[in-house]
């Protein structure tokens, strides 16, 4: 998937409003992009309650088999699932069943593979919006950070090898960052017939803008100059197109792939025995 930058869109006349804007790049040094995007937006009113907005990006693993392939794979899956998703189906249990459907999916691809079998795999961050709740899903080191008041926020951590050791106490958060192995992942999707999902469930305010970008980015673009090129009202297709440039100013020795989602309003909403029912 080359670049490909989309303008906002959204349905009128529903309280859940958003715009949205994406950028995918092969970076400078790479002749192919291993990163896929996707997204399903509502059509009507109605669906917007039921389902929601879905936003889903993938990085193919580097160095595996067809790691373009398994991306696009993973995302579409993935998105299949969600329309075809129960009306109303809570969104935390729903993200968990279909990255593991996903996951399946790119596994048994791989290994029905006409080449004999191959070692497909993938990263995974999603977000569903529904309501003024955002629930994040992620395996691998594509990330999330929510930008709120002109400050990042990241709301997956990275499933790599030397995090996996920072949070076991066994390394430091200071050498993790330059560790030989910071690019080797813990999980991926297609890696095995199961897959460990992560997800998180935030309330989300007029304003706030979600960051779903590959390491491609977040390697060279601290959370920090995210938040300073996409927040404050700025124009989301051209902030997409600043951060992109940037990671390849200063790398560009991977793929760079972002989505800027911006909540414009939100519906309030409590939840009683797993309905919800508007605040006023």
């Amino acid at each position: 998937m080359g670049k490909n930058n989309e303008p906002s869109g959204r349905p009128q006349g529903v309280s859940l409003d958003v715009e949205f804007a994406r950028l995918s790049d092969p970076g400078r040094h790479r002749d192919h992009n291993e990163d896929y995007l996707g997204h399903f937006q509502p059509a009507s009113p109605a669906q917007v309650r039921t389902h929601g907005w879905l936003f889903a990006l993938a990085d193919g693993v580097g160095g595996q088999d067809r790691g373009e392939v398994a991306s696009q794979a993973a995302v579409e899956d993935f998105l299949g699932g969600f329309r075809s998703a129960p009306a109303a189906e809570p969104l935390s249990p729903l993200l968990m069943r279909l990255v593991q459907e996903a996951n399946q999916h790119v596994y048994e691809l791989g290994k029905n593979s006409s080449a004999g079998g191959t070692n497909m795999a993938t990263t995974l961050v999603a977000c569903a919006l529904r309501f003024d709740r955002v629930v994040v899903a992620h395996v691998g080191d594509s990330r999330c950070y929510l930008i709120r008041q002109g400050k990042a926020m990241p709301l997956t951590r990275d499933h790599t090898v030397p995090q996996e050791q920072v949070r076991l106490g066994l390394m430091t958060a200071k050498d993790a960052r330059t560790a030989t192995t910071r690019h080797l992942l813990s999980r991926s999707l297609g890696s095995d017939l199961f897959v460990n999902v992560e997800t998180a469930e935030h309330q989300v305010f007029p304003g706030d803008v979600l960051v779903l970008c590959c390491d491609g980015l977040h390697h060279s673009v601290e959370g920090s100059e995210m938040a300073a090129v996409a927040g404050h009202g700025s124009n989301l297709n051209a902030a997409a197109e600043r951060l992109v440039a940037l990671a390849n100013d200063r790398d560009g020795s991977d793929n760079i792939s972002v989505q800027l989602i911006r909540v414009r309003s939100v519906e309030r909403v409590g939840m009683y025995r797993g309905r919800p029912y508007k605040l006023r």
